[in-house]
């Protein structure tokens, strides 16, 4: 299926390796011109060379930057001025008990998730308007709706991410500009993939049989009963990327694998 990308310009934050970095590779196999991001050069020119080994022909660029300063955000923009599709992907998640989460932590969680967000868009959104044409993604998670108890700070911003897309969809009326959120649930990213052999080797089973015991104590309500492949996210983000998406706006569209227990 033709997704009429050819020639577009994308950025996608955080996108060196697992879901952002599928999401690249399936833009550029759509014929997008493709910007990735990461924190350390080194990790973009690695993810750079294994994009153009997937994909015959891509034309994919790297910028580093730190969503955690703002400092960093200028420089990429004043380095990429224009793009047609923003995917904000970047972010940070760590487990840790409500009553162990410092002020400053709230803060780095807001700054990275949400503010990352929207330093871009803020930048980017005028421009699209301006040209009748865009598409800003936000990668939110099933967790902006079932917040974990254990990553309620994580949770918080995932809310939030929600609430900005929604409220910049409002300002697009009667344009070719879209604004949606895409909410994945569990994803067998590099870190889960680690988190699973080390679940299968503290209970003494295979990985198999540790994700199948996940899924049946941490998230029953799980439909799919697996963790959900990178591309599988991708998939739905890049077709909520193209110009065939062009209904679909303001939108929060779930792949969390029926986790979330509505049906709407």
């Amino acid at each position: 299926m033709d997704l009429k990308l050819k020639g577009k310009t994308a950025f996608v934050s955080g996108s060196t390796q697992g879901i952002g970095f599928a999401i690249a590779q399936q833009l550029l196999a759509e014929g997008a011109i493709v910007t990735i991001n990461g924190r350390k050069q080194e990790r973009i020119d690695e993810a750079i060379a294994r994009l153009k080994e997937l994909v015959h022909g891509a034309t994919v660029n790297g910028i580093a930057a730190d969503f955690s300063k703002a400092a960093d955000v200028d420089k990429l923009i004043t380095q990429l001025p224009d793009v047609d599709i923003l995917i904000n992907n970047a972010g940070i998640f760590e487990p840790r008990a409500f009553t162990d989460i410092a002020d400053e932590e709230w803060l780095r969680f807001f700054e990275v998730n949400v503010l990352s967000g929207i330093r871009l868009a803020r930048h980017y959104f005028p421009k699209m308007l301006a040209k009748d044409w865009g598409r800003i993604i936000f990668i939110s998670s099933e967790s902006a709706i079932m917040i974990p108890e254990e990553m309620i700070h994580y949770g918080m911003t995932k809310t939030a991410q929600l609430s900005v897309s929604r409220g910049l969809a409002e300002l697009t009326k009667n344009t070719g500009v879209t604004v949606n959120a895409v909410l994945p649930g569990p994803t067998r990213s590099e870190g889960v993939s680690t988190f699973i052999q080390q679940l299968a080797t503290t209970q003494n089973v295979t990985p198999e049989q540790a994700e199948a015991d996940f899924f049946k104590t941490a998230r029953p309500s799980s439909l799919i009963q697996r963790f959900a492949d990178v591309q599988e996210i991708a998939s739905l983000v890049t077709y909520v990327a193209s110009p065939l998406s062009a209904a679909t706006n303001g939108a929060a569209l779930r792949a969390d694998g029926g986790l979330v227990r509505s049906i709407v």
